[in-house]
């Protein structure tokens, strides 16, 4: 049992602290990676408390010194974490203490833990955007890539999963380049709100010291100091934001987990996946899993949960601080381990997929996807639309009854359906002629593809 004297927010107590209590309560088991944000924000806030007076410069160098070394031993793994200090800026402190004595007991001026936790936990949250962002480019270079190398390839577009119109592989991949891109940006606005510094709200209403937010602000590189001291302890959105960000980033990967799965799968036959990148079965030899897509797609549950775990958590607090919000660092820390893990991982099993051409390209032979190529054709010669969809869906039809492709047919059995289709029919007919012929804006045509695929080399 530990007498609460004994703790550095003791004063107030007597009796002593239930190692129940302490079991319960203790964070520094998964807060401990705060470490580094924690110690820079220590030291920026002794600078700021040297600049105004409030400590001597010797006090200022052997915090700031200390600081350095508990740090150093941290990443080494040598710095013991007791859980009777709770969390991992209480063990933080309570070792600078012990090593410095008095100019440690002063580290703590014009600071709450409630403002240190929510810069620390921003501070996190920053780098880890910088991070996925990083992530996020690599994937979207994989993606360019095999974009790029396979630009001649068609394949089937879909829409409910049927046979639609004939598209170019790379077509579909800078469509996921296009979505993480939107991810990209939602990052760096998330990162834009949360760059606010809470320092210098204390507990919640701010300090009767002369201190100086707009300094730490500046020194720990946020756009600006806190406006309501409330606001700032209290303030989790960036967490959520950003763990928003994180659920839409996995659910994109998780999209193309899917199509591969199904593309890779011996009823369709369109991709090869890398052996590396699978897994085998324990009592059937033949097999070849697809575990990795498989996970990736599984794990989307994970991080959706833990958006909803932190709204569940903020939904019903009154202002400004509650020990609730200590249960946001495991959702946080778990969403962002999670996609970043499978942003990497999927980066390069996307550089070592094959499409397999021949297949693809039989595939496009099968479902009459030239149909809206046909009923184009009609309405270029001046037949409304839906009179071209009707008689074109009727040709369809037949071609169906007689197991013909729409190019395999003569002009008189097409003539019988619309007296304005010629001999020239056949120049937009076939995967191929489709793909060709594309040419609005954002189109599968071969051109424009190649164009995309330059100004994504430019900007990436």
């Amino acid at each position: 049992m530990t007498n609460g004297s004994e703790k550095l927010w003791g004063g107030r107590f007597e009796g002593k602290t239930s190692p129940a209590v302490e079991d319960f309560t203790e964070s520094v088991s998964f807060d401990y990676r705060l470490f580094r944000e924690d110690i820079l924000g220590s030291m920026v806030h002794a600078e700021m408390l040297l600049k105004k007076n409030l400590i001597s410069h010797s006090d200022f160098v052997e915090i700031r010194d200390t600081l350095k070394d508990i740090e150093k031993e941290i990443e080494a793994g040598s710095f013991e974490f007791d859980k009777k200090h709770e969390d991992i800026h209480m063990n933080i402190e309570a070792a600078l203490i012990d090593r410095v004595g008095e100019p440690g007991l002063k580290l703590h001026t014009a600071r709450s833990r409630n403002d240190q936790v929510a810069c620390d936990l921003k501070l996190w949250t920053r780098k880890s955007i910088d991070s996925v962002v990083e992530l996020l480019r690599d994937c979207q270079k994989a993606l360019l890539n095999r974009a790029e190398a396979l630009s001649d390839i068609i394949m089937p577009g879909y829409t409910h999963l049927q046979h639609a119109q004939p598209v170019l592989f790379s077509h579909v991949l800078l469509a996921y380049v296009e979505m993480l891109e939107r991810d990209r940006r939602r990052l760096m606005e998330c990162r834009c709100r949360l760059n606010v510094c809470p320092l210098g709200a204390c507990a919640l209403a701010g300090s009767g010291l002369p201190i100086d937010p707009d300094f730490t602000a500046e020194k720990l590189g946020f756009d600006s100091p806190l406006n309501n001291s409330i606001d700032a302890v209290s303030d989790r959105d960036f967490a959520v934001e950003f763990v928003y960000c994180l659920s839409m980033i996995i659910m994109h990967l998780s999209r193309l987990a899917e199509e591969w799965l199904i593309w890779a799968s011996h009823e369709f036959d369109l991709l090869d996946l890398d052996e590396s990148f699978c897994t085998g079965s324990s009592i059937m030899p033949q097999k070849k899993n697809p575990d990795v897509l498989e996970l990736i797609r599984g794990k989307t549950g994970r991080v959706y949960g833990n958006l909803m775990d932190l709204l569940t958590t903020l939904k019903g607090l009154p202002l400004s601080y509650n020990r609730d919000l200590q249960e946001d660092k495991f959702p946080l820390f778990e969403a962002r381990d999670e996609v970043g893990k499978s942003l990497s991982v999927f980066t390069q099993l996307i550089s070592s997929t094959s499409v397999k051409t021949k297949q693809a390209e039989s595939a496009c032979e099968k479902g009459y996807m030239d149909a809206t190529a046909l009923a184009d054709y009609l309405v270029c010669r001046g037949v409304p639309f839906r009179e071209s969809h009707q008689a074109v869906g009727a040709i369809v039809r037949h071609a169906a009854s007689m197991d013909k492709k729409l190019c395999d047919m003569t002009i008189d059995e097409m003539r019988r359906f619309h007296e304005l289709i010629s001999e020239d029919v056949y120049d937009v007919l076939g995967a191929r002629n489709c793909i060709e012929n594309y040419c609005s804006k954002g189109s599968s045509a071969p051109r424009l593809v190649k164009e995309q695929i330059e100004l994504w080399k430019e900007k990436l």
